[in-house]
């Protein structure tokens, strides 16, 4: 008689016991309870000392670089030097990149935290005005940018007193900026200068994403950051423990390598790809800017382990790998989070991939991307669920009343633990609004079921309004996606003088497919109420577009039909 798989639970219980590698302690961080691990490295310089060990591993591939883990610790050692000599940076001290995937992105995050400053994540796709206000929010004196985001700051530059230092910005000329590379060169010194670092201190503000209005910056700590990276080390260990399978010592028994496709200056960017290979010593491949075509060519030639991204990314390289006979061999994951995917997508990456299993999960800029994850054949079974709750976390669901509703019942998704964010950035008003007694509220629409497996909803300002009936955007959304014409779909509410609004989607079909209102309304009449199925049904033969971080443009595209209707304003 076979031997009974441990639950999630029982597995965790174990491997986190007093002794243990994973061992989790009760710690009260900013009054709130919470699991801290404790055998985690305290800050993000004690993490990357931990990397030394992989010293002659490579760590970053930029299309024909190369930088190993040792190569990486010396230029961003170099880098602390210019910081804090030349600049005179100390500890707290904000510090700002604007860039896009660029080693150097990398190794100036690494010298700004390990010598206790703020690194500043600016989107590298804002206008000249949003980056200002970032820079201005936030009391930076000095950035790191390319040529393209300093450009953009040119006018900024001496009203703002903002020093730069440039990464591959060719000739361009000014006496506020200094090339980084040449200003690395002066110095001989490949070791931090010394600093006393609390795991507490202020270690990254990264910006919430957003397609209007002024985005908020998240504060988080070295002990947030840190211990993201160790809850998906910790969620591996798990699923290991529960296959009855042994670990691989990476990366001196296998190096397990990532494609980063998505943006360094957002959390699955810097934290599931920069941060998590430190502690394991994986290669990152880094990519300019997503482009699917190239994104096969570096997953074949690099034989790439790992992907990750938002699910319209994700969904670009099933389709492509499908059109173009490419079954991505190398691939064991393609890990998503962002927004849930379609169902019809968790199943063509476990049918289109040659060895790759779907995974996804949920976070949030402000609990540094974790907070739940789901893999394999639990997500095969549940694939509209983002998974199970991490260890280091708890979560509720509660009424409009702030009372927890019973298992399966919808509500407002809160959370707390070890990698909630501190604060949003000199916005007191946002953070009155943000916390309850504590917890963090996340703005999701969601239910927890009876086993335990989060499924989102939908964010609570994503949800049509019709006749005082609230429609999931994402429901909707997944409906169409079933129908096998539809390549990429949005839903979005639109005004309606009787029912206040009304179900309006646009809808992009796959080439060579043709699709029609009534094919879409037939459709729908097996998987929707009918109030559910869109009245406003809009087609489009070009991609829909897209913001910094991957996802759909709904405002956009919204505010661009309201335009076309007469409705706006």
């Amino acid at each position: 008689m076979s031997e009974a798989i441990p639950s999630r639970a029982q597995a965790i219980a174990t491997l986190s016991a007093s002794g243990k590698e994973y061992e989790l302690v009760e710690k009260t961080i900013n009054g709130n309870p919470c699991r801290v691990f404790s055998s985690a490295p305290g800050t993000l310089r004690d993490l990357l000392d931990h990397a030394q060990q992989f010293a002659d591993f490579t760590y970053l591939a930029y299309e024909s670089e190369r930088l190993t883990y040792a190569n990486t610790f010396k230029q961003a050692a170099r880098i602390a030097r210019v910081l804090t000599e030349d600049y005179g940076i100390k500890k707290g001290d904000r510090v700002a990149i604007g860039m896009r995937n660029y080693p150097e992105w990398v190794t100036s995050f690494l010298a700004i935290t390990s010598i206790g400053g703020v690194a500043v994540a600016l989107n590298a796709l804002w206008s000249a005005e949003e980056l200002a206000y970032g820079l201005e929010l936030t009391g930076t004196k000095l950035v790191i940018a390319d040529r393209e985001r300093i450009e953009r700051l040119e006018e900024t530059l001496d009203t703002a007193d903002l020093s730069v230092l440039s990464v591959r910005a060719g000739d361009f000329s000014s006496k506020r900026v200094t090339p980084l590379m040449e200003a690395i060169t002066r110095k001989n010194d490949e070791t931090f200068p010394p600093v006393s670092i609390d795991p507490d201190d202020d270690a990254l503000i990264i910006f919430t994403s957003g397609s209007t209005g002024h985005p908020k910056g998240a504060v988080s700590s070295h002990r947030a950051a840190i211990h993201a990276i160790m809850s998906w080390d910790f969620d591996a260990a798990v699923a290991y423990y529960r296959g009855g399978l042994e670990r691989p010592v990476e990366p001196f028994d296998t190096q397990l390598s990532l494609l980063v496709s998505v943006p360094l200056f957002h959390v699955a960017g810097s934290h599931v790809g920069m941060l998590q290979a430190l502690l394991r010593g994986r290669l990152l491949h880094l990519m300019y800017k997503w482009d699917v075509m190239a994104a096969l060519d570096i997953i074949e030639r690099e034989q790439i382990t790992h992907f990750i991204a938002v699910p319209t990314m994700t969904g670009d390289l099933v389709k492509a790998a499908a059109e173009h006979g490419r079954s991505l061999a190398s691939l064991v994951s393609v890990g998503g989070g962002g927004a849930p995917r379609s169902a019809q997508q968790v199943r063509d990456i476990d049918k289109v991939f040659e060895n790759a299993a779907p995974g996804t999960g949920w976070g949030m800029t402000e609990t540094n991307a974790i907070g739940a994850g789901i893999g394999g054949e639990d997500y095969l079974k549940r694939p509209l669920s983002s998974g199970q709750c991490s260890a280091i976390f708890d979560m509720r669901i509660i009424d409009d009343e702030d009372a927890d509703v019973p298992p399966g019942e919808r509500g407002h998704l809160v959370i707390r633990g070890t990698s909630i964010f501190r604060e949003y950035w000199n916005r007191p008003d946002a953070n009155a609004e943000a916390f309850i007694d504590g917890w963090f509220r996340t703005g999701d629409i969601a239910l927890i079921d009876e086993e335990g497996f989060l499924f989102i909803v939908d964010r609570a300002k994503d949800i049509v309004i019709r006749g005082g009936e609230n429609i999931g955007c994402g429901e909707v959304e997944d409906a169409i996606y079933s129908h096998p014409a539809v390549s990429e779909v949005i839903v979005f509410g639109l005004p309606e003088e009787r029912l206040g609004e009304e179900v309006a989607t646009m809808i992009v079909p796959k080439p060579g497919r043709s699709l029609d209102e009534d094919a879409i309304k037939a459709h729908l009449q097996d998987h929707l109420a009918a109030f559910q199925i869109p009245s406003r049904i809009f087609f489009s033969s070009d991609p829909l577009p897209r913001i910094a971080s991957g996802k759909f443009n709904k405002r956009g595209v919204r505010g661009e039909i309201l335009k076309l209707l007469g409705l706006e304003g």
